[in-house]
């Protein structure tokens, strides 16, 4: 990319692990550049541009992008996907993705997600970790799909009894006589 690049009215990024996708709107609204750029090049590549809106799809790294290309002076603007969908034509790839991101933000009263902070997605990290085991301690072992092999390694049979009980297999285990046993109320699980 070169310096002559023409002021632009927005770009869109299509967010991506290893790949960035950008399509650039010139201001009558034609498609300026179309370029596909690695994720370590993302800020000698945005150096190179006029300063200008640049839209993408809400996702983790977004806020990480969003903050790198404000220092630079550009407007980022961080999208739900949801709002992006209407703005796609054609096939879905990457490169009419971004240019849909592109086309979004560009609407004036769009709403969009506002930019967090590392010290904010940390503590978003930790609050869904902290859910994620609150929801795991207090699940139903029935609801559980992984219990069975956790049983195994702890050495619990009545679990394995009670997984082959929910797939209508289970056999009476050797020697126990579920009918006269006072705990049959309890078995197995």
């Amino acid at each position: 990319m070169d310096t002559t690049i023409p002021p632009l009215a927005s770009i869109g990024i299509d967010i991506g692990k290893e790949v960035f996708h950008i399509v650039g709107f010139s201001t009558d609204g034609r498609i300026a550049f179309r370029r596909k750029i690695k994720r370590l090049a993302l800020v000698e590549t945005f150096k190179k541009l006029p300063p200008s809106l640049v839209g993408m799809e809400a996702c983790l790294s977004a806020h990480f992008v969003s903050r790198a290309l404000r220092q630079l002076g550009h407007e980022p603007r961080i999208i739900p996907a949801i709002y992006v969908k209407p703005f796609v034509k054609g096939q879905k790839n990457d490169y009419n993705d971004a240019e849909a991101i592109a086309e979004a933000s560009l609407r004036p009263n769009l709403r969009t997600v506002r930019e967090k902070t590392q010290d904010q997605l940390d503590l978003q990290a930790c609050h869904r970790v902290r859910s994620r085991l609150v929801s795991r301690r207090n699940s139903d072992d029935q609801s559980d799909p992984c219990l069975p092999y956790r049983a195994r390694h702890r050495g619990e049979d009545r679990i394995e009894g009670s997984a082959q009980l929910a797939h209508g297999n289970f056999k009476e285990p050797p020697g126990r006589d579920i009918a006269t046993d006072e705990r049959s109320d309890r078995w197995p699980l």
